[in-house]
């Protein structure tokens, strides 16, 4: 790189205000400058692509080979069930579903191992402590469920109707 120090600097806005002349030098300045931010902001542009550009091949590849971890995932897990497939059935081949192979013994163990469920005290036909319906009428507690919009048109009041 060229080493710009302020000396050079120095003589060579000397010189540029002899050529130039003190009239022009302002305006030349400027173009100048702004040249040389347009440059570098080109340059800054093309750097930023080319990153990108290194970042997206990057990026392939490890999508690449993320992609073909998965693929050899699936197949590990494709055969492993296949391989547990045979297996269960290699197991399951001798097995009778019905239980007839193994006589009513295995029937009678089989019927202990799940009994029914029944909730102990529940019998859902009998009602226990029910609250008779005239203490219910005299205490207030409503019987019938209404909601609330037939709540307001019951108890509305009625136009009364005004003689013509």
């Amino acid at each position: 790189m060229i080493d710009l120090g302020i000396s050079k600097l120095a003589l060579i806005g000397a010189v540029a205000l002899i050529v130039i002349g003190p009239e022009k030098l302002p305006r030349v300045a400027r173009t100048v400058g702004t040249l040389l931010g347009k440059a570098q902001r080109y340059v800054s542009d093309v750097k930023a692509e080319v990153n990108r550009s290194m970042e997206l091949e990057e990026l392939k590849k490890m999508k690449e080979s993320v992609e073909s971890a998965a693929r050899d995932v699936q197949s590990s897990v494709q055969e492993g069930a296949s391989d547990f497939e045979k297996s269960w059935s290699e197991a399951t081949q001798g097995l009778d579903h019905t239980g007839a192979g193994y006589g009513d013994a295995l029937g009678s163990i089989g019927a202990d191992l799940h009994p029914t469920y029944k909730h102990p005290g529940k019998n859902w036909r009998l009602k226990k402590g029910a609250v008779p319906q005239w203490y219910k009428s005299r205490s207030g507690v409503r019987t019938r469920a209404q909601s609330g919009a037939a709540r307001v048109a019951r108890f509305r009041p009625r136009p009364s109707s005004a003689p013509r």
